[in-house]
């Protein structure tokens, strides 16, 4: 019992959120006050503020907060105007809500492989899987590091009226030839889930655009569609973030930068390490002209299960995203894609994600690196 309760004591948090708390605690708990005194809960002043704040962070002309970075997918696909009998090209290697926001616009998920090394969506392959019913396209800026928008963008234009959407959920702050993810295309979305590089302590979301009738649509469809109180313009969503949720994000975004610079020097620090200590992984690619911001700290292993299973017995979590690419998931089965998209299903078996947060120690990094290099 005794080597339980200090093998427990000694784990190390996957993501350490209860430090980040401490350490920003007085401006959380002064921020949260400011709301429960003013009692608007719903669409009070710090959703505004929240807002100004972002966009002025990202450089684009408009952010719209909402529930959730999923409802952020949704409410850009229906601002868009897309649905049944439109085509949505994007990558397999992703977490559900991607596809599932594509399906239930009433559209079709295309998808097109990713690159071995870094796990993005691989831009050479998009062109051929374009049709006269292609809509859009939606990169995922997957485990901190955007997409290769140039290239998309590029392909968009080419073809006339498609529209890019960067599932952006999981790399605020990181950036793309020097430019801020979330404000590469014609619509960016991000998470504000607890666990994100930038997250609240709940569910909410933003959308970033620089088209100002877009940015008009999404605040309609946001409060179920209303261009002002009981004027329903368009069909939406009740898709409004929490004020409580946007002054967590406000408090948070006083150290950011900080925690921004942190976890790319940790994602450097921890390369250096692995590799100094010939650890039998390989590791996730980041390409020279992009910062990876590390919202979780990817590497491939072969024989995974059994790596975690010795990992946790020393008190080191890891975590996978994602085990099975969506076109092989009942949902959203796709027998012909499946085929095509060989690398989504290798990377699916030996992605393994290692702690990794603004606040973890040295201590605890050289902890996981001796144990993964002792495997």
């Amino acid at each position: 019992m005794n080597a339980v309760l200090k093998q427990n004591a000694a784990k190390i948090e996957f993501i350490d959120l209860k430090s980040q708390y401490r350490a920003i605690k007085t401006s959380v708990d002064a921020r949260i006050q400011k709301v429960l005194d003013h009692g608007q809960y719903i669409m009070g002043p710090e959703v505004a503020e929240m807002e100004q704040k972002l966009a002025a962070y990202t450089g684009a002309k408009h952010c719209i907060s909402c529930a959730s970075g999923t409802e952020a997918l949704l409410m850009s696909l229906m601002a868009l105007g897309i649905g049944p009998g439109d085509e949505v090209i994007t990558t397999p290697f992703t977490f559900a809500a991607t596809a599932e926001m594509i399906v239930l616009a009433g559209a079709k998920p295309v998808y097109v492989d990713i690159e071995t090394d870094t796990c993005l969506i691989d831009a050479a392959k998009i062109e051929a899987k374009i049709t006269p019913r292609t809509r859009a396209i939606m990169p995922v800026s997957l485990y901190g590091q955007v997409a290769d928008m140039d290239a998309i963008n590029a392909i968009a234009a080419r073809h006339g009226n498609i529209a890019v959407i960067e599932d952006a959920a999981q790399s605020f702050g990181a950036t793309y030839k020097s430019r801020k993810s979330c404000n590469l295309s014609t619509v960016g979305c991000t998470s504000f889930f607890p666990s994100k590089p930038l997250g609240c302590y709940g569910d909410g979301g933003a959308i970033f655009t620089n088209d100002d009738a877009l940015a008009k649509a999404l605040r309609e469809i946001r409060v179920h569609g209303q261009e002002r109180r009981y004027y329903h313009t368009r069909i939406g969503v009740g898709g409004r973030m929490d004020t409580i949720q946007c002054a967590v994000i406000l408090a948070k975004l006083e150290r950011f930068d900080w925690e921004i610079e942190r976890r790319l020097a940790l994602g450097e620090l921890y390369k250096a390490k692995l590799q100094e200590a010939g650890a039998k992984l390989s590791l996730l690619a980041v390409r020279p002209d992009r910062d990876c911001v590390w919202a979780q700290y990817t590497v491939f292993v072969e024989d995974r299960e059994a790596v975690q299973e010795k990992l946790k017995m020393q008190g080191i979590p890891t975590a996978v995203h994602y085990p099975i690419s969506l076109n092989r998931q009942p949902a959203y089965r796709d027998d012909a894609s499946a085929a095509e998209t060989v690398h989504s299903h290798w990377a699916g078996e030996r992605v393994m994600s290692l702690p990794i947060s603004a606040d973890l120690t040295a201590k605890q990094m050289e902890r996981v690196v001796t144990a993964v290099s002792a495997l």
